[in-house]
């Protein structure tokens, strides 16, 4: 670990974990060490893609970049908790939880395609404190604590484009939304929108934090896809929640939405079949 980094962190006590001169170092951190192992693998004609036994890819970037997050997270913060994609959990009864996805998106990232992320998540109790998503493709870092969020040194905010009409919605895969939920809701959100393109995953939740975007979905999310989410875009003034308008961590919650709060609601309400 970076000495300035572990300094600012080591033995400080956990309540330090609110403090942005604390964590945004930190999450700069490990998105740098994880970046140094995922890079190396990332459009290598060698690289083998493996099936989980929910039939979801890995490769050896994902499982090596967990590796590492969690050992920095360990060596700073050794009190806290891990919840991780490809992991076992550990002390997750913690007062502190880290959520992490080494690569969001391995999909794309298996296919040479640099819209993938590392997602990052401090939860106290199950509720998320800080968030980072980083494209290291693209190197970019987005970090957010829910009442801000930053890409560098500049301070995010959702666009607001005056018409639903004129809004970009993006999803991830655009079959999952037949798939997961009653067709005629989609469909009803696609004709009431503008453009539609599935710059998905992670990245589209970060062109809508940064305001290239209006609408993000996706019909169906585990919490290692969510958890670090949320911060950057509460912090950007978007509003969020399940493809029902529920709570996006609450038990039963399907899936996410995030919009500017002019649209959020005619968005639940066009997936719902209302309107």
């Amino acid at each position: 670990m970076d000495l300035a980094v572990a300094a600012r962190c080591r033995g400080r006590k956990s309540s330090r974990v609110m403090e942005p001169d604390t964590m945004i170092p930190f999450l700069r951190h490990l998105a740098r060490e994880s970046a140094r192992v995922i890079m190396p693998h990332f459009a290598s004609p060698n690289l083998q893609v493996e099936r989980k036994a929910d039939d979801t890819p890995v490769t050896v970037a994902d499982r090596e970049a967990e590796e590492v997050l969690r050992a920095e997270i360990a060596k700073a913060w050794p009190d806290h908790g891990i919840v991780g994609e490809e992991l076992d959990d550990v002390a997750t009864d913690a007062e502190y939880t880290w959520v992490l996805d080494p690569i969001d998106g391995t999909r794309s990232f298996a296919a040479g395609s640099p819209l993938f992320g590392t997602l990052i998540c401090l939860r106290h109790g199950v509720k998320p404190l800080w968030g980072a998503i980083h494209i290291p493709a693209l190197g970019k870092l987005y970090i957010g604590n829910n009442k801000t969020a930053w890409l560098g040194g500049r301070e995010l905010r959702v666009r607001e484009t005056p018409r639903l009409a004129d809004c970009t919605l993006l999803t991830t895969d655009p079959k999952a939304p037949h798939r997961y939920h009653e067709a005629r809701g989609w469909d009803n959100l696609l004709a009431a929108t503008g453009m539609y393109r599935s710059w998905g995953d992670c990245f589209g939740y970060t062109l809508l934090a940064s305001g290239g975007a209006d609408i993000m979905t996706d019909p169906v999310l585990n919490l290692w896809d969510v958890a670090a989410l949320l911060p950057v875009l509460h912090g950007c003034g978007a509003a969020v929640s399940d493809w029902h308008g529920r709570d996006p961590l609450a038990e039963g919650a399907e899936g996410l939405v995030a919009a500017h709060p002019r649209h959020h609601a005619a968005v639940i309400a066009l997936l719902r079949g209302v309107g």
